[in-house]
């Protein structure tokens, strides 16, 4: 078995992934499972470096696989606000850009601990500043 099958269906496991992927490229920082994010961090990478490609192909590549547009919640002091971000237009114009000199190792995994609940380990997945 090349990759981990997280308990889900084919179906179910894509959109964890295309979701845990975009929420990374949007947020640059995710908290989940060490498991997924053993998962997700190989689609990152690889999404990344389409992006450091930078072309029309390369950019409708990544876009058939990350979620168009998120919304994100920022806070401005004591307002909070929400606004649609364009997920491939940031790992293009702001995230590949960033390691055009980086030869793969885009992401990190820090860990946190066990969840409580159900006692499963969790971890930070970030893009490597």
């Amino acid at each position: 078995m090349a990759y981990g099958k997280l308990g889900r269906n084919s179906a179910a496991r894509k959109a964890l992934f295309r979701d845990l992927v975009t929420d990374l490229i949007i947020n640059e920082r995710i908290e989940t499972t060490e498991a997924k994010a053993k998962e997700v961090r190989s689609i990152a990478e690889k999404l990344i470096t389409l992006g450091k490609r930078g072309d029309l192909h390369a950019r409708r590549q990544a876009a058939a696989y990350v979620r168009k547009f998120r919304s994100h919640t920022v806070k401005d002091g004591d307002e909070v606000k929400h606004e649609q971000v364009d997920a491939v237009k940031k790992l293009f114009d702001e995230i590949a850009p960033r390691y055009k000199d980086r030869n793969g190792g885009y992401t990190r995994i820090l860990k946190l601990g066990p969840r409580r609940g159900d006692g499963a380990p969790m971890v930070f997945l970030e893009l490597v500043k």
